[in-house]
């Protein structure tokens, strides 16, 4: 790009927040536009992977992001019988191969104390729609800011912009039937420091705990507890259910039973819904999507963050190699697009295995999962998926 552009940002979420880290250090005249009036994480712990530690390692944040977090070096998960379904290591797939838990606030406080106008976002502010004439922003109250060179739409799964695409552009925004309930808890003397855990109940109920490492916050070390419910159970989760669902990590995991001591009341567990988001397209003039707003899809395969940044990542190096905007985001699109459908389809094909009404697929997850993850080509293939790193079907 031969001279900074004016670049506004929608969204100031683990995309957003990268995208002006990003921007910013290459100089161009960044407007960054949050509808919280005190921007903040929104979301359960997450499980950052090799492809996301880069691109923190690209920005400097590398260690600043390993001193916070907790290093993940096996995912495991087993049926309500003790049946291994799962059984991951990541050395498997290098010796110093790694993921990291980190809870959404030490992400979001490491991206903002990296980012130097992070004083300047304009908060409260909440963009509606993309002017007539592609170059200008309309908020909430009828404001117009603009005019930009480039807008990069970075306001979440459930993006207020994408509404106002082509129907043709928008190949799917379905609302998941299934969510989650989560919360964040003490460790404690927990023995599984280093791994991911999951229980499962036919498709019907997953329970997960994630080691996290610290909270911005507070002290001490955290887990990421989720169980999984139908999305009509996560929307009307009150008191009653609550009581269900402690019985039920008492029956099917006693172990971690404990954990859920100082849980007393529903609002100290968190609501999660999801979407299955897809693009034909996500360049519309000069308006590009990122992240979740973009390609929203199914935490099953845990890459929703490590995508974004490395959206944020890929939409850089476009910027940097191409004289014109435009030629550097049919650049950014044709960079991301094999590495995301992959994860979109498999993530579509994963979920019904895991959440959904249909037990009947858990009898044969139980029985063949783990046994075909052992033979070497299917040990590969699983492996790279894990790590964030297959990239195309075929290559």
């Amino acid at each position: 790009m031969q001279a900074p552009l004016r670049i506004a940002i929608v969204g100031y979420g683990a995309a957003g927040q990268a995208v002006a880290l990003f921007l910013s250090a290459q100089g161009h005249a960044l407007s960054v536009f949050e509808q919280a009036a005190t921007p903040g994480p929104v979301g359960a712990g997450f499980l950052l992977q090799p492809t996301g530690l880069g691109v923190l390692s690209r920005l400097g944040l590398h260690e600043g992001a390993l001193a916070q977090g907790q290093r993940i070096e096996r995912l495991h998960g087993e049926n309500r019988r003790g049946r291994r379904v799962m059984d991951m290591r990541y050395a498997d797939h290098a010796p110093a191969c790694f993921g990291l838990g980190l809870t959404r606030g030490s992400l979001f406080t490491l991206l903002r104390d990296a980012y130097d106008d992070a004083g300047r976002i304009h908060t409260g502010v909440c963009i509606e729609a993309v002017a007539d004439d592609g170059v200008h922003l309309r908020d909430s109250n009828g404001g117009m800011h603009g005019p930009f060179d480039l807008i990069v739409v970075a306001d979440g799964a459930h993006s207020r912009l994408r509404r106002h695409l082509p129907q043709a552009q928008r190949r799917r925004e379905a609302v998941y039937p299934w969510g989650a309930m989560w919360c964040l808890l003490p460790a404690g003397d927990w023995p599984h420091g280093n791994e991911l855990r999951q229980r499962y109940a036919g498709t019907r109920e997953m329970i997960g705990l994630l080691p996290v490492g610290r909270r911005a916050d507070r002290d001490g070390d955290w887990l990421t507890f989720f169980f999984s419910l139908p999305g009509e159970q996560v929307d009307g989760f009150d008191g009653a259910a609550l009581e269900r669902l402690r019985e039920r990590v008492a029956e099917l995991w006693p172990e971690a039973s404990p954990l859920l001591d100082g849980i007393d009341t529903p609002g100290q567990l968190h609501r999660a819904r999801y979407r299955d988001v897809a693009l034909r397209h996500p360049v519309h003039g000069r308006v590009v999507f990122v992240g979740d707003a973009a390609h929203a899809m199914s935490p099953q395969l845990g890459q929703g963050v490590n995508m974004a940044l490395l959206d944020a990542q890929a939409l850089a190096d476009a910027l940097a190699a191409h004289v014109t905007p435009e030629a550097a985001l049919l650049d950014y699109a044709r960079q991301r697009r094999n590495h995301l459908a992959v994860y979109q389809r498999i993530s579509r094909w994963l979920t019904p295995l895991f959440q959904s009404d249909r037990n009947g697929l858990a009898w044969w997850r139980d029985l063949a999962f783990h046994p075909l993850s052992r033979l070497p080509l299917a040990r590969v293939q699983t492996l790279k998926i894990l790590t964030g790193t297959k990239k195309a079907w075929w290559r």
